[in-house]
């Protein structure tokens, strides 16, 4: 598979791949992923065969190797995999891929794609290409696990400017949406930093609301099993579009 050299994504994350780790040093990857698959497992996950779509720098990949999964994982950024594979090591099976159209890279108990990889697909029936991409490539019995954006995430971080320096590097974002934009709009952000080619690049986000979401995996041929909701590590149900920040999701192969 090779996605575009233009996609919008990927060329806002190979910009911003030397600047990843620093700018999200706060995530608590061990313990998020830890919660995420015991979530799975209380609902009958089998196996330890991951794959991790839009796996980035791998943060999210390397506690599940550690823990003795047999990881694969992919990405649409070349820059952003060519860290995992620094992280990750040789071991581990890695491929450029767009989520849009995922070919099959094995069979997996768990095919998971988290911190908002399925925001990017903006165009109608992208999410339900995704996750139709998503489910070929489970084992029998395996499950589908992701997160997307609330509005209330969007509203908030897609609204406001940030700069922060670390490391002596610097990062602007400017988001570009209004801060009352409706339910299953598109949000815009510029990114600048203070490295590469200097120029401001467009991260482009679609909100879909639980109703949607739903719809998209019941056509892509996945059950729903449970939809919970997450603010800052905590989680519950229901989800409230208009205090969680993060909406997740669980999913097997109807049938």
């Amino acid at each position: 598979m090779n996605p575009s050299s233009q996609d919008p994504a990927r060329v806002a994350y190979d910009a911003m791949a030397p600047f990843y780790d620093d700018f999200t040093s706060a995530y608590k990857a061990e313990s998020w992923t830890g919660s995420l698959a015991a979530k799975a497992e209380a609902l009958g996950l089998r196996g330890r065969r991951l794959l991790d779509v839009g796996c980035g720098t791998g943060k999210s990949t390397a506690p599940m190797l550690a823990r003795g999964w047999e990881v694969s994982g992919c990405d649409i950024s070349v820059g952003m995999l060519a860290l995992a594979r620094e992280r990750l090591g040789d071991s581990v099976e890695l491929a450029v891929a767009d989520v849009r159209e995922l070919p099959v890279l094995g069979e997996f108990d768990l095919v998971w794609a988290l911190n908002d990889t399925l925001n990017y697909p903006l165009g109608d029936g992208d999410l339900k290409a995704a996750l139709s991409g998503m489910g070929r490539n489970l084992a029998a019995g395996g499950i589908v696990l992701f997160d997307l954006n609330t509005i209330s995430a969007f509203r908030s971080s897609f609204s406001v400017e940030d700069t922060r320096e670390v490391n002596g590097r610097r990062m602007s974002w400017r988001g570009l949406s209004a801060p009352d934009a409706p339910s299953g709009s598109t949000f815009e952000a510029r990114v600048e930093t203070s490295e590469g080619d200097g120029r401001p690049h467009l991260h482009r986000q679609r909100h879909y609301p639980e109703a949607e979401a739903l719809e998209a995996l019941e056509q892509a041929g996945l059950r729903s099993l449970q939809v919970w909701g997450d603010i800052e590590g905590e989680q519950g149900q229901p989800l409230d579009e208009e205090r969680h920040q993060k909406a997740i999701y669980l999913a097997r192969r109807d049938g």
